[in-house]
């Protein structure tokens, strides 16, 4: 990888580019550029989500998802690098299955609300969602390994499992639940 950050403040991208991991100099708005800064958003954000109450289990696994996130911002940072690995995906894989079993089954749309740290896991997704659309977009248009789309892809549906999952942890001992869409045609529905 590139050279390890001694300094901030470098003064190089004040004309408009920064400098990628193999030392080429692109400009700020480009693809790639633009997909790094998405990861590194969601990185932030589940950084945000770290500060609240959580399950044991959730935390570790958020911590690691945060690693695996700095491994594909050092990937897109070095074209043709690969740092982030298809074992990823699969961990992810393996996390939602653990998570959604414990959940009981979506009967209705949910909205991205309930507790403080359910609500910053749905932003987390969402900003999962971004990112995978940025990856998809600089896939367009140079060569990338599938992983990184794939981990954004099953990074969303994991946080929409833990929004699930934290909008059920009390630290009380009371139990919570999701928030759900009420929809007038639906309640038509069941009235009639």
């Amino acid at each position: 990888m590139g050279n390890r950050l001694t300094q901030i403040a470098t003064r190089t991208g004040d004309d408009g580019t920064t400098g990628l991991g193999d030392n080429t100099r692109v400009s700020k708005d480009s693809l790639r550029v633009h997909a790094m800064g998405e990861v590194d958003e969601l990185n932030s954000h589940i950084g945000l989500l770290l500060c609240e109450d959580m399950p044991n289990a959730v935390r570790q696994l958020l911590v690691t998802i945060q690693h695996e996130l700095f491994n594909l911002g050092g990937e897109l940072s070095i074209p043709g690098f690969e740092l982030l690995k298809p074992q990823a995906v699969l961990d992810l894989d393996q996390a939602l299955q653990e998570h959604n079993a414990v959940l009981p089954k979506l009967q209705e749309f949910i909205l991205p609300a309930g507790t403080r740290a359910a609500a910053l896991a749905h932003v987390c997704r969402t900003v999962a969602r971004r990112s995978e659309r940025a990856v998809v977009a600089l896939g367009a248009q140079d060569a990338l390994k599938d992983t990184p789309r794939q981990y954004l892809n099953r990074l969303s549906d994991l946080m929409f499992v833990l929004a699930r999952v934290l909008n059920r942890h009390r630290t009380d001992g009371s139990t919570g639940d999701d928030v759900y869409w009420r929809s007038e045609r639906l309640a038509k529905a069941v009235a009639e």
